[in-house]
């Protein structure tokens, strides 16, 4: 009996002490939103689609935190195959705004304007470069967003599979891209990964070629809105034609259910010599394979000079949410972003990102972030457009390219299925 009443009394005293901990740790800085010195925690919403960063910027977060700890950041990333303007609709839709996401621009910053708010008198606003304050600057002048970074994509290539072919000087035109195909054909290499699965691969970047060759792709698209321009009949999306059959002939197998990570995949191990993809994909390119020699070929449709042009542009905007009860804490975490060397070193040499501001010096880029300077001081570029086609335009194209890619629509009316969702949509 003695022995039974000393057993519970140890356990009385080991409960008592572990009830002690517990209290102590849901009284700690983290658990009751206050830190160890009694200042209020809040917590940032963060809702980003640059999945290629997603480890790096989970990273640097810990970072900012840790010289900030009256701020948590939760991060959340939807993108790759997943639809991030469905999902970020669907968050402010169901009250569950967050404080920092993307946008665009341009077509894109007027639908969301309402909800954004206005950066133009912040510090770090004056080091951004001209070109990445256009899409986020309205009629007034405002600037409601800050620029991600400065992204270039064409058919990325890799140099030893090139030179394995006996390929010597790098294709510019259709002509020599079509050449380069067959040489790589006949040394047994797969010329192109083909990721005809992502409606944004497309539907997006590659549609945009049509548009950013025109003689003034701005003019084109506003005369598209007024009904001065048609696709039908021009002679860019005729010739638009070519470097899509090129591709989908000189494909791997089944280009139509090719995901984005199996397409990266493929040509990052060597299992293909093309990928239209951007200097996104780097970090996973040198994950899988470290020695990888590449650089970046443009997607060409003729034999003019103007084929030889890579797309450049900003490829996505942070933007904060007005409405946020931290705004000031959200302006905070930007400013850091790209005026701390902590945030700077992440975007150059963690990011792998060419910065669109003059404070924050190019550094650690690989083959494809110098391949893009390349391109850029030769001005050897051309705009990215979609941001100024009608909302939902770039999907209905993609599904349109997926039925000409089947065989089961011919290209006349292809064409005049682009025509049709523009005037349906716009």
């Amino acid at each position: 009996m003695k022995r039974f009443l000393l057993l519970c009394m140890s356990l009385v005293f080991v409960f008592g002490i572990v009830a002690g901990c517990s209290s102590n740790e849901n009284s700690s800085g983290n658990s009751d939103g206050n830190t160890d010195s009694g200042e209020e925690v809040v917590t940032l919403n963060f809702f980003q689609f640059k999945v290629e960063i997603a480890d790096q910027l989970a990273e640097m977060i810990k970072e900012f935190e840790a010289e900030h700890p009256n701020i948590k950041v939760k991060l959340e990333t939807v993108g790759g195959g997943a639809d991030y303007g469905a999902g970020l609709k669907a968050k402010f839709a169901s009250g569950e705004e967050p404080d920092i996401f993307n946008n665009g621009g341009f077509k894109e910053l007027e639908l969301w304007k309402e909800k954004l708010a206005d950066l133009s008198d912040e510090p770090w606003v004056e080091h951004v470069l001209p070109i990445g304050k256009v899409p986020m600057t309205d009629e007034d002048g405002k600037l409601y967003g800050m620029p991600v970074n400065l992204e270039g994509y064409g058919f990325v290539y890799n140099k030893d599979l090139f030179e394995k072919a006996g390929i010597t000087e790098p294709p510019g035109t259709i002509d020599e891209l079509k050449d380069a195909s067959e040489k790589l054909e006949a040394a047994g290499i797969t010329p192109f990964s083909a990721g005809y699965g992502e409606w944004w691969v497309i539907g997006q970047h590659l549609l945009n070629i049509p548009f950013a060759q025109q003689e003034d792709p701005v003019a084109f698209i506003e005369g598209l809105y007024d009904g001065s321009e048609t696709i039908v009949g021009n002679e860019k999306f005729k010739q638009f034609k070519e470097v899509l059959d090129t591709e989908l002939k000189y494909a791997n197998d089944n280009p139509l259910t090719t995901d984005y990570n199996t397409q990266v995949t493929l040509f990052a191990s060597g299992e293909t010599a093309m990928l239209q993809q951007g200097n996104w994909t780097e970090n996973m390119i040198y994950e899988i394979n470290p020695d990888m020699n590449m650089g970046f070929l443009p997607i060409p449709i003729s034999n003019d000079d103007s084929a030889d042009r890579l797309p450049v542009g900003v490829p996505n905007n942070w933007v904060l949410n007005k409405n946020s009860e931290h705004l000031e804490e959200a302006k905070t975490f930007l400013e850091w972003m790209v005026t701390s060397e902590t945030g700077k070193r992440y975007i150059t040499e963690e990011f792998s990102f060419i910065p669109a501001f003059d404070n924050i010096e190019p550094a650690g880029l690989g083959d494809l972030g110098q391949s893009i300077l390349e391109f850029s001081k030769e001005e050897k570029t051309i705009p990215w457009t979609w941001f100024r086609w009608p909302d939902g335009a770039n999907k209905e194209f993609a599904a349109a390219i997926q039925e000409y890619a089947a065989g089961k629509i011919d290209y006349d009316t292809l064409l005049e299925r682009f025509q049709t969702t523009w005037d349906n949509l716009k």
